[in-house]
C-alpha cells in the first residue's frame, strides 16, 4: 500500500475496525475513509454498491460484523448469520466490481471444527463439526472465507482471510449479556469488588483453554499482511488451499485462569465459584500461527499488560485512580 492509497475500513467504529484505523495512522497512511451504520447500512446491497461506486477504494478491511459471545451467538442465531452474510457477501461482491486491489476479510477462530488438533492449522479447516452455540457465526465466516478464494479463482482477485483468535482490549463490548469473556470478567469484577462480594461466579467448569490476542497486536497484523510485497502475498492465493491464515500468540491459558488474572487486575480478592449448569463451549482453541510467524509477524503484548489496558480503557473504570 502506498501512503496515500484510499482504504476503506469496513467496521472502523468497533474494537477492531477501530485498532485497525489506529494502526494505519501510525503508520502514516492517511487517506482512510469509513461510515458508520446511520452513514451506510452495509446490509443493504444497494446502498453498498452506491458507496463503492462514488468512493473507489484501493483496499479495504472487512472488519464489519455482528459479534458476541457465547450468550449473544446462542440466542441471536438468525440475526448472527444473516447479518454477517449480508455484510461480507455485500461488501466482497462490491469491492470486485469496483477494482479493489487487495481485500482482508476478518474471521474468527470460532471457523474450526469443536473438536479440533491443537493447534490448529489453517488446513484443518472443513474437517469437523462445528461448535453448536456459535455454529451460525462461523458458517457465515467460513463462506466469507470460500466467497474470497472463489472470487480469486474466478476473477482474479487478491482477496485474503485472516482469523483472530479470541480479541480484546480498547473498544471492547462491554455489554452484562452479550459480550465476550474478557469484557464480561472484567465488568463483573469490578462491579463486584464496588458491591464488597466475596464469591465470583465463573460460566462452566473453568477448565476449556482459550488463546487471546490484544486488538492492537492484531491490527498490526492485518495491516502487516496487507502490506506484504506482490510475490509473498501472490504465493498465499492459490487453487489449492483457501486464502486464510490465522492470527494469534500461540499461547492459551484455562478459563480458571483467565478470571483469577481478571480478579488480579481488578483488585477483586474474592473465592473462584464456577457455575458448571452453565455452558463451557469449546474445550480447547489454540491456533498454529507459524504460518504467520514465516510471514515476519509475532505478537509482542504481554497478557498481563493488555489486560491492565483493557481495563485502564473500559467505560466503567474510575477515571480519577
Amino acid at each position: 500500500m502506498n501512503k496515500d492509497s484510499k482504504i476503506y475500513v469496513a467496521g472502523h467504529r468497533g474494537m477492531v475496525g477501530g485498532a485497525i484505523v489506529r494502526e494505519l495512522q501510525a503508520q502514516g497512511f492517511s487517506n482512510i475513509i469509513g461510515r458508520t451504520h446511520a452513514e451506510l447500512d452495509l446490509t443493504s446491497q444497494v446502498d453498498v454498491n452506491e458507496f463503492f461506486a462514488a468512493e473507489k477504494p484501493d483496499y479495504v478491511f472487512l472488519a464489519a460484523a455482528k459479534v458476541g459471545g457465547i450468550h449473544a451467538n446462542n440466542v441471536y442465531r438468525g440475526e448472527f448469520i444473516y447479518q454477517n452474510l449480508m455484510i461480507q457477501n455485500n461488501i466482497i461482491d462490491a469491492a470486485y466490481r469496483n477494482g479493489v486491489q487487495r481485500l482482508l476479510f476478518l474471521g474468527s477462530s470460532c471457523i474450526y471444527p469443536r473438536d479440533c488438533p491443537q493447534p490448529i492449522k489453517e488446513e484443518y479447516l472443513l474437517t469437523g463439526p462445528l461448535e453448536q452455540t456459535n455454529q451460525p457465526y462461523a458458517l457465515a465466516k467460513i463462506a466469507g472465507i470460500e466467497m474470497c478464494w472463489s472470487y480469486n479463482r474466478q476473477y482474479g482477485t487478491q482477496y485474503m482471510a485472516v482469523m483472530p483468535t479470541n480479541l480484546y482490549g480498547p473498544g471492547d463490548n462491554y455489554h452484562p449479556e452479550n459480550s465476550h469473556v474478557i469484557p464480561a470478567l472484567l465488568r463483573r469484577a469490578h462491579e463486584y469488588k464496588l458491591a464488597g462480594k466475596t464469591e465470583f461466579d465463573v460460566w462452566g467448569t473453568g477448565t476449556p483453554m482459550r488463546e487471546f490476542l490484544y486488538c492492537e497486536d492484531m491490527a498490526a497484523a492485518c495491516v502487516h499482511v496487507m502490506n506484504l510485497d506482490d510475490a509473498t502475498y501472490g504465493q498465499l492465493l492459490n487453487d489449492k488451499n483457501p486464502p486464510l491464515i490465522n492470527i494469534g500468540t500461540g499461547e492459551d491459558i484455562t478459563i480458571a485462569q483467565l478470571a483469577q488474572a481478571v480478579c488480579d487486575t481488578v483488585g477483586f480478592e474474592g473465592k473462584l465459584v464456577f457455575d458448571t449448569s452453565k455452558p463451557d463451549g469449546t474445550p480447547r482453541k489454540l491456533l498454529d500461527v507459524s504460518r504467520l510467524h514465516a510471514l515476519g509477524w509475532k505478537a509482542k503484548m504481554p497478557f498481563a499488560e493488555g489486560l491492565k489496558k483493557a481495563y485502564q480503557t473500559a467505560p466503567f473504570y474510575p477515571r480519577n485512580q
